[in-house]
């Protein structure tokens, strides 16, 4: 039965629940906590890609997180020059604010992880690509593309 009486956001808030539910398997419980390290991380994300690369990757996201990905963007001021894992990451962690202690290496891993899971294993290689070695290293190892599709076909 619909909740929201939209296919279009109820599909969003389905796949949006989803994701915020495998966030929590590897940061803990807290749901709002895992929504605020979504939003955090992949506006980190977006600032370090060139616009055309993160208009690519928001238009696979679920509307909602879409929208959070779009929240304060700039895009003529972007790509950052993040060029390690450690700016990166410290980067999160200032956009953090005062949520509950949350390692961000690890907040990041999991959204990478999110991320590698549900999108189009071309576009994720696409992004990892236009990231440097050390902000890559983040992702975690990617699948062949049969063991990809593989996945998607036992899921259906």
């Amino acid at each position: 039965m619909s909740t929201i009486g939209l296919d279009v956001f109820d599909r969003s808030a389905q796949a949006t629940h989803i994701w915020l539910n495998e966030i929590t398997d590897q940061i803990g419980p807290d749901r709002k906590l895992a929504w605020h390290v979504l939003s955090a991380v992949l506006r980190v994300l977006r600032d370090r890609l060139r616009p055309d690369d993160a208009a690519h990757l928001a238009a696979q996201l679920p509307l909602f997180v879409r929208g959070a990905f779009y929240d304060q963007y700039r895009p003529s001021q972007q790509p950052l020059a993040l060029r390690t894992q450690d700016e990166f990451v410290q980067r999160i962690q200032d956009s953090f604010g005062d949520v509950r202690p949350v390692d961000p290496a690890a907040a990041t891993r999991a959204v990478f992880a999110v991320l590698q899971h549900h999108l189009d294993p071309g576009e994720i290689t696409k992004v990892r690509h236009a990231l440097p070695e050390g902000i890559r290293a983040l992702w975690p190892e990617q699948k062949n593309a049969g063991d990809v599709s593989e996945e998607r076909r036992l899921k259906q």
